[in-house]
């Protein structure tokens, strides 16, 4: 996966048409979602892709990266198809906030030459490097509130991706390959698994700037997650200091890594820094024993724990039910209180909420910035996703017409049905909510006339759900009882439906 910062042009002269220029369309997606661009994107130091440009998705409206690894020997290619295959279906299946999306992939074969062209989440706001190098030219210091929250978004990715089934090794974590957004969330990018399939893979390795966040024993043999926790290490360490000094050199050697290092005053944060720069890769902790490390480690709040709860269920909660609740509150009624024996206790009251700092502190949560990850939380498992097109009939860059059919391959989960009906009692509105095992839930409604018949209702919803054959028995089983249920409870009551 490769996320990048664009290196847009400037000059008064000619915007307009450099605009139009870079505008043009120059290739499609094989399913015509994604649209390749003239404008290119800078790699973020990413092994083995060989051009990155900006792209539009159709679907969403919105711009991403458009990336692509060239194989000039076919043969070389045509021996690691299946691996390269399996690599990027593994990436396919990586989700989690904090790490950069990757959309899709295909393949381009032709007579002279062989392509991987994959599609990624575009970031706008720029790579950390940028931002550190920004905070230092302002004379500022890094505030060591934000810098917990960052190392803490970024341990949560790399657990995620080092418990995956089979594990993903980064291997290419720098302050180039992290990127933060403006409202302090972090992503990483370049995930790039088993990346040797490519000859130039590691060639990112020589680049003398960024030679310092690699482990001593990477490339050696077969790499693990302790090459990724040296790299978070050397992040952590830049992030606390801004920079880490070359003193003139090319690279930045040991002896300025160690002086950053005891540069920090605080001596949990030296001793965090110091464990994942140990040289010896098993002495290393794992990113999930360094979200328990004094440093970071804080008992979540009741306001947080409420707040994953309410996000992880919102599927199954009415739109803007936060900004109604607030709004029927009582200012002056007392939300909680602590009573004392021995002195007067402590009431907090509505009118202490901010009910706008509570909808950024939702939409925060929502976004990833702060991950609950001190918890024994649930490992992830591999979600399998169908192609828009299978990797063999994939020839040309052209659309095909007509555009081939996905098949559903996701899972409901749990399903929930609402229904109510209206005061004269001649339609009833239906709400159906499918939880999905990839997070992506469906809701969907109509109105129901007296002469509906359930069992068309639900075959009807079913079909515009998308969901497995298996499941649409099961949905529609259960609309058709729920359907059933609510007309015997009108008939008693005495309405017409």
């Amino acid at each position: 996966m490769t996320m990048s910062v664009p290196e847009r042009k400037s000059g008064s002269e000619g915007k307009e048409e450099e605009s139009e220029d870079e505008s043009e369309i120059l290739e499609e997606s094989p399913c015509g979602r994604w649209q390749k661009r003239k404008e290119q994107v800078s790699q973020g130091n990413v092994p083995g892709v060989e051009s990155a440009s900006l792209a539009m998705d159709t679907e969403e409206g919105v711009e991403v990266v458009w990336n692509e690894v060239l194989f000039s020997d076919k043969k070389v290619f045509k021996a690691q198809e299946e691996k390269i295959k399996e690599m990027f279906e593994n990436l396919m299946q990586v989700e989690h906030p904090n790490i950069v999306k990757f959309h899709k992939y295909w393949l381009d074969m032709k007579e002279s030459q062989a392509r991987v062209i994959f599609i990624t989440e575009y970031m706008s706001s720029g790579s950390l490097k940028q931002f550190l190098k920004k905070t230092k030219k302002n004379h500022k210091t890094m505030n060591v509130k934000a810098w917990k929250r960052w190392c803490t978004q970024i341990l949560s990715a790399l657990s995620y991706l080092h418990s995956c089934d089979p594990p993903i090794i980064h291997g290419n974590l720098t302050c180039d390959t992290i990127f933060i957004q403006h409202n302090g969330l972090i992503k990483i990018g370049s995930v790039f698994p088993d990346a040797s399939v490519h000859s130039k893979a590691r060639q990112h390795r020589d680049e003398q700037r960024n030679l310092h966040f690699f482990a001593p024993e990477y490339g050696a043999g077969e790499d693990d997650y302790a090459i990724d926790i040296f790299s978070f290490g050397i992040c952590a360490l830049e992030m606390a200091v801004l920079e880490i000094q070359a003193n003139g050199d090319t690279a930045v050697s040991k002896e300025a890594i160690v002086n950053a290092g005891q540069s920090l005053e605080d001596p949990l944060m030296r001793e965090f820094t110091q464990s994942c720069l140990r040289h010896e890769a098993k002495l290393r902790p794992t990113a999930h024993d360094l979200l328990f490390h004094r440093v970071l480690f804080e008992v979540h709040s009741l306001k947080l724990l409420a707040a994953h709860c309410l996000i992880n269920n919102q599927y199954l909660l009415p739109e803007n039910c936060v900004e109604e609740k607030t709004k029927s509150f009582d200012p002056s009624a007392v939300m909680a209180e602590i009573k004392h024996e021995d002195r007067q206790g402590v009431q907090l009251k509505y009118s202490h909420v901010s009910p706008l700092e509570l909808d950024k502190f939702l939409e925060d949560v929502k976004n990833g910035i702060y991950p609950l990850m001190n918890f024994a939380s649930s490992r992830p498992h591999p979600v399998p996703r169908a192609l828009s097109l299978s990797q063999e009939q994939v020839e040309t860059v052209k659309t095909p017409t007509p555009e081939p059919q996905e098949t559903e391959t996701r899972k409901v989960i749990q399903m929930h049905c609402n229904l109510e009906s209206n005061e004269e009692g001649t339609k009833t509105h239906l709400s159906l909510f499918l939880k999905m095992d990839d997070k992506l839930h469906r809701q969907l409604s109509c109105d129901i006339l007296p002469t509906d018949t359930s069992k068309d209702l639900a075959s009807e919803l079913v079909h515009y759900a998308f969901i497995t054959e298996e499941d649409s028995e099961k949905v529609a089983g259960f609309l058709e009882d729920a359907i059933c249920r609510h007309r015997v409870r009108a008939l008693a009551s005495g309405s017409t439906q």
